[in-house]
């Protein structure tokens, strides 16, 4: 149990490492395309559950729980779609001031 808890703090900080990078490229592309941060934090939120909803998902169907399974990937789509809403009321908001 020790080993496994090590490996996966060691895979956890490898990644964070390899991430840092990415999420500070992305930072400036945002900001010189005038995106705001809100929605880059939006992003990496979305991402984020992603993830989580994935490795839930993947450990509940491993079990044996598929019910469970489901339940959490229809949790992690409610969440994503609750999460888009600020970005696509914008992306609304854009098409209709294109339209006038």
């Amino acid at each position: 149990m020790l080993t496994a808890l090590a490996a996966c703090i060691g895979v956890i900080s490898g990644f964070m490492l390899f991430v840092r990078p990415v999420i500070t490229e992305v930072r400036d592309m945002f900001s010189e395309a005038g995106i705001p941060d809100s929605y880059m934090s939006i992003i990496f939120k979305a991402a984020a559950i992603c993830f989580l909803t994935q490795i839930t998902c993947d450990i509940c169907t491993d079990s044996g729980e598929t019910a469970i399974a489901s339940a959490a990937e229809l949790w992690g789509r409610g969440a994503l779609a609750f999460m888009s809403l600020p970005i696509v009321r914008t992306l609304l908001e854009h098409i209709n001031e294109i339209l006038n």
